[in-house]
């Protein structure tokens, strides 16, 4: 093993501050790229709905049909990794994200929307090849103490191209849709109804071959970039070398929390537009609803960089955000309106941190399965998936502000929970314990 694997290899820094430097930059775009596809959810969920003439429940088949794609991929991208190596790996996430913006382009125009779901699976593949590479690549690319500030930097990143990917949107796809199910209902034959949806649906299609286009691109720089070329093996963290990957709880305790992250951190992200519908607010007033959620996570992450480590650490944050988190839920359901929203979008500033946290903490003393651990975790981002779609189910049933309060505190609760204990679970060997 030479001295860079070496280094690496023990979560210490890259060859020099300015090649870490650099890593750290072409990160940050490609987390920008993804954060920008990821939360183009919220909006699409309105956009499909209208499109496709599409109740709630079917609607929420846009973030499920996105975020399952990480847990039937993330392992199989796991082992595309082990043959690529992270660089060449994620480049071919980049070029699987611009087929499946191909894909979804194609089929809403034609209003297929099986096709359209189809794409949506096809960039999240994408996206999982690209997580299952990244996030422990930023890991190692210095100390696992400040992990979650390097974590924190990229998640600025992502959520600031979540911030404006909402505006984006409306100004190319959504113009007049304040008014849009008004001129279908009034459209005076079938055939006049059918024109106005087809002409509705066809307005991704140039703007999604344009990314289709600038993903491919960027493929080809990361592919031909002076990025490190690291390998899984090289990036194991920690010393653990544990017969199985099950062996370590507080991985598997890890996987929980961040599935229920990940849903509610999509339920006040995505969701936070029907949300508001459920209020009676226009489609003109709830269709930036996700860019608001999105901006209070950016200054969740600006705080987060500020006070980790140096005056609390990451499962300290982790705990007090996730309380944080059961507060604003509760404020939610005790208010209406407008003020019930601004509570939902607050719970961004509670979510911040808490992957920046949850991930290095479930991947420490993973050793050689740090690789495999990483798929897992991958994988439980399939939480957003199935509660928003859960939301939507409940809903039907139930008031969906008491809906939205009882999938999210009891996930909170649980995230309380890793940050204050469940991260030191003591692994099956004696003598190794997160600390």
């Amino acid at each position: 093993m030479n001295g860079e694997t070496s280094r690496i290899s023990t979560g210490g820094q890259t060859d020099s501050p300015a090649r870490g430097a650099t890593g750290i930059v072409t990160i940050g775009v490609l987390f920008f790229i993804f954060g920008f596809v990821t939360w183009l959810n919220g909006p699409l969920i309105t956009f499909v709905k209208l499109a496709f003439n599409l109740d709630d429940v079917n609607a929420f088949l846009v973030p499920m049909a996105f975020y399952l794609s990480y847990f039937f991929l993330a392992l199989p991208a796991s082992a595309i990794l082990k043959r690529t190596g992270m660089k060449q790996g994620m480049a071919l996430g980049l070029y699987v994200m611009a087929v499946g913006s191909v894909m979804f382009g194609q089929f809403t125009t034609m209003r297929a929307y099986p096709g359209t779901l189809a794409g949506l699976f096809i960039t999240g593949a994408g996206l999982s090849l690209l997580q299952t590479a990244s996030n422990p690549y930023v890991c190692i690319l210095g100390p696992h103490e400040s992990a979650a500030r390097r974590i924190a930097v990229m998640g600025i990143c992502h959520k600031f191209a979540g911030v404006i990917a909402p505006f984006i949107f409306a100004a190319l796809v959504l113009k007049g849709v304040e008014t849009f199910d008004a001129d279908v209902l009034s459209a005076s034959t079938h055939e006049a109804r059918e024109a106005l949806l087809d002409a509705f649906a066809a307005r991704v299609h140039g703007p999604y071959m344009a990314m289709a286009f600038l993903l491919a691109l960027l493929g080809v720089w990361i592919a031909r970039s002076k990025l490190p070329d690291i390998r899984p093996e090289q990036a194991a963290i920690g010393t653990g070398e544990m017969p199985s990957i099950f062996a370590f709880p507080h991985l598997r305790l890890g996987v929980v929390c961040l599935f229920l992250y990940v849903g509610v951190e999509v339920m006040a992200g995505d969701a936070i537009g029907l949300y508001g519908a459920g209020f009676g607010l226009p489609v003109s007033a709830t269709r930036f609803f996700t860019s608001y959620t999105l901006s209070a996570m950016l200054a969740g992450y600006v705080v987060g960089l500020l006070v980790i480590p140096r005056f609390v650490s990451q499962q300290s944050y982790l705990a007090w955000s996730a309380a944080l988190g059961v507060a604003l839920t509760v404020g939610a359901y005790m208010t209406s309106g407008y003020a019930s929203v601004a509570f939902i979008a607050s719970l961004g500033f509670a979510n911040a941190m808490m992957w920046p946290a949850i991930f290095p903490l479930a991947i420490r003393g993973l050793g050689s399965h740090t690789e495999t651990g990483s798929a897992l975790l991958i994988m439980a981002i399939s939480g957003g998936a199935l509660m928003p779609y859960a939301f939507g189910l409940l809903k039907e049933h139930v008031d969906f502000q008491l809906a939205y309060l009882l999938l999210a505190v009891p996930s909170y609760l649980y995230i309380l929970f890793y940050g204050a204990a469940g991260w030191r679970a003591k692994s099956a060997r004696d003598g190794i314990r997160a600390k």
